[in-house]
C-alpha cells in the first residue's frame, strides 16, 4: 500500500513537471519572431568637448526604445520588429532633425526624412543613420534693448524731421545748381504766375452761355427836348 502511494505521488510530480514544461514552451514560442537592429552615428561639429555624449539619448517612437551612445558617437538599437519607426535624438544643448526608418519583414532597412504634412513624399537618407546638430537649443528669448534707430524711425519723429530737412536742404541744392537750370526754373515759375496766362473765370462763363459771342453793350438813348 505504501509503495502504491509512493508511485502515485511520483507519477503526479512527473505529470506536473511535464505540464509546466509544455506550457512554458507554448509561451516562449510565439516570441520567436524576426527581430532586427538599427545602427547610426551622431556628430556635433560646433564643439570639441565630448560632454554632450552622456546627455544624449536616441528615442524610437517617443521613447518606446531607447539607445545610448558609445564614445565615438555611434549607437545600436536591438530587438526591433519589422515596421516603421520615428527616430529622434534628445539632447538638452543641441537640436537634431528626426528621421523615419522602415524595416521590412525580410530585414531591408530604408531611412527617410520625417514629413508630417506630406507623408507620401519620400526623401531618402543614408543608412546607417547620420545625425548632425542643426543648431543650439535656445530656451530664452533675448531681452529687447533700446537703440537709436528705434527713435529715428519713429513715425512721429519722421513727420517732424523730414519736412525740416527738405526746408534746409532744397534751397542749398537750388543755389548750387547750374545757372542755366536756375534761369529755366525761374522762367517756368514766371509763366505759371503770369496773370495774362490765367483766364478770367467770368469771361469763360460768359462765353460758355453766349455761344462764344461777345456780349454787346446797350447804346445809350438820348432824349429829345
Amino acid at each position: 500500500m505504501c509503495d502504491f502511494m509512493y508511485q502515485t505521488f511520483v507519477l503526479l510530480i512527473f505529470i506536473t513537471c511535464v505540464t509546466i514544461v509544455v506550457n512554458t514552451q507554448d509561451i516562449i514560442e510565439p516570441t520567436n519572431v524576426n527581430i532586427f537592429n538599427m545602427e547610426g552615428r551622431i556628430e556635433v561639429f560646433s564643439t570639441r568637448d565630448k560632454n554632450w555624449l552622456p546627455n544624449t539619448r536616441v528615442l524610437i517612437d517617443g521613447g518606446e526604445y531607447v539607445a545610448f551612445l558609445r564614445s565615438d558617437g555611434s549607437f545600436v538599437v536591438n530587438g526591433l520588429p519589422s515596421g516603421s519607426f520615428v527616430v529622434e535624438v534628445s539632447n538638452p544643448s543641441f537640436i537634431f532633425e528626426a528621421a523615419r526608418v522602415d524595416i521590412t519583414s525580410k530585414g531591408k532597412i530604408r531611412a527617410r526624412r520625417v514629413n508630417y504634412l506630406q507623408p507620401n513624399v519620400v526623401k531618402t537618407l543614408p543608412y546607417p543613420l547620420e545625425f548632425r546638430e542643426r543648431g543650439k537649443a535656445n530656451y530664452f528669448q533675448a531681452r529687447e534693448q533700446w537703440r537709436i534707430t528705434d527713435f529715428l524711425f519713429n513715425p512721429m519723429v519722421l513727420t517732424m524731421i523730414l519736412p525740416l530737412l527738405l526746408i534746409m536742404v532744397l534751397p542749398k541744392l537750388l543755389n548750387t545748381a547750374d545757372p542755366d537750370t536756375q534761369k529755366e526754373m525761374q522762367s517756368q515759375m514766371n509763366a505759371l504766375n503770369a496773370k495774362q496766362n490765367m483766364p478770367d473765370m467770368s469771361e469763360m462763363i460768359t462765353n460758355l452761355f453766349s455761344g462764344g459771342k461777345k456780349p454787346t453793350k446797350p447804346k445809350a438813348v438820348t432824349k429829345r427836348k
